[in-house]
C-alpha cells in the first residue's frame, strides 16, 4: 500500500530566497512524505547566489531550483497542492491565485536574508539564520500526523508553526 505524497508550495515575492530555501529543505528532509515547490508573485528570474551557497555547504539540492511565477501552479495541468505557505510577509497580503485543490494555507514569515546588509560573512549568516529557521519549521511540519488530524486542528498547528523563533508577523488572519 503506497502511502500519500503531499504537494507543498512555498511562496515569497520574488522566488530567490526564502521560498527557495524551503523547498530544498523539506525536497530533503521529507522526500518521503512530500514533494515541494516554489514561486513568487513578482519573481526575480533567479535564485540568489547566497541561497545555493549556504545549500550546498549544508548538502541540502539545488538542482532544478529557479525563479519562477507562481501563476505556473494555479493552472489547470499544474500539480494539485495540498497545502501553500507564504514565507514573506508581502505575499502573505498580496491576492493569490485560486489554487486548485482547496489547500491548506498558513504564513510562515521570516526576515528575508537577500535584505541584509553588511560584510559577505553577515549576509551569509542571515541566509543560515532564515534556513536555520525554515527547517526547524518544516521539521515539526513533516512531524505532523496529517492522515489522522482533522482540518480545522491542523489548520490551527500550521499557523502556530508559522509563530515560531524568527516570524515577522503573528497576525492570524494572513495566509
Amino acid at each position: 500500500m503506497s502511502e500519500h505524497i503531499y504537494n507543498v508550495l512555498f511562496l515569497c515575492t520574488g522566488n530567490s530566497a526564502r521560498s527557495i530555501l524551503a523547498e530544498s529543505i523539506l525536497r530533503k528532509d521529507g522526500r518521503q512524505h512530500f514533494r515541494s515547490f516554489s514561486a513568487g508573485s513578482q519573481p526575480k528570474g533567479a535564485v540568489n547566489p547566497l541561497a545555493i551557497k549556504v545549500l550546498n555547504s549544508l548538502d541540502y539540492p539545488t538542482d532544478g531550483l529557479c525563479s519562477k511565477n507562481w501563476e505556473e501552479f494555479a493552472s489547470p495541468d499544474a500539480p494539485v497542492m495540498d497545502f501553500v505557505f507564504t514565507v514573506c510577509d508581502n505575499a502573505a497580503g498580496e491576492s493569490c491565485p485560486v489554487w486548485p485543490g482547496q489547500p491548506m494555507t498558513a504564513h510562515w514569515g521570516i526576515e528575508d536574508p537577500a535584505e541584509a546588509g553588511g560584510t559577505d560573512l553577515q549576509k551569509q549568516a542571515a541566509f543560515v539564520a532564515a534556513f536555520r529557521h525554515l527547517k526547524n519549521r518544516i521539521a515539526v511540519f513533516a512531524s505532523l500526523p496529517l492522515g489522522s488530524i482533522d482540518r480545522l486542528s491542523l489548520g490551527t498547528r500550521l499557523r502556530d508553526i508559522g509563530r515560531g523563533e524568527g516570524a515577522t508577523t503573528s497576525r492570524p488572519d494572513v495566509a
